[in-house]
């Protein structure tokens, strides 16, 4: 298994070692025991698995707050993503910065965003499946969403024409706006 960290403190690449053949591959995608010796010490309690089937599709960037905050895991099964994290953390050096990846089923690659970011994503391929697991169990009463388009972010989504939206996403607030729960 490899890691590499980001830009952000906290939010890790990991790419689980394939074992591959002529019939396809075998990954072992997450070990509670080898994650915590790499220093991610979440307890996942929920895993979520959802598709996106048009290219350019934005869902994010959301998060959820105390007291059920989550860290997530986060990988694509089929087709490719570009998943994104944003720190939203007060007092963090790098408040409203973000980093982005391609996580793809071809690549296997995961992002690790613990508490105190946002997370979004855009499909780069047609139907393409994320699978992520979450260390609080879903709370709507806590949810929240900043806007995927922000400029004061200023996240460069690989992404050409017109974003497919939820209603949600797309009146979501400016981080200018925001009063963030977290703190660092």
């Amino acid at each position: 298994m490899k890691i590499h960290e980001t830009r952000l403190n906290g939010v890790l690449v990991i790419e689980p070692k394939r074992h591959s053949d002529h019939r396809g591959f075998f990954a072992e995608t997450y070990s509670q025991r080898a994650y915590a010796a790499l220093g991610i010490d979440a307890s996942f309690v929920q895993d979520n698995h959802s598709l996106s089937a048009a290219v350019g599709t934005v869902r994010g960037l959301h998060f959820q707050a105390p007291p059920h905050a989550q860290a997530k895991m986060v990988r694509c099964g089929r087709g490719a993503i570009f998943d994104v994290a944003v720190d939203i953390r007060h007092g963090s050096p790098t408040y409203g910065h973000w980093a982005g990846y391609t996580l793809s089923a071809e690549n296997g690659a995961q992002l690790y965003i613990p508490v105190g970011f946002a997370h979004g994503f855009a499909t780069l391929e047609p139907d393409s499946e994320i699978i992520y697991k979450c260390s609080d169990y879903y709370a709507p009463e806590t949810e929240g969403a900043l806007r995927w388009d922000d400029p004061n972010i200023g996240i460069d989504w690989p992404i050409t024409g017109r974003a497919a939206l939820s209603e949600k996403d797309a009146i979501a607030q400016l981080l200018a706006d925001f009063d963030s729960p977290f703190t660092l």
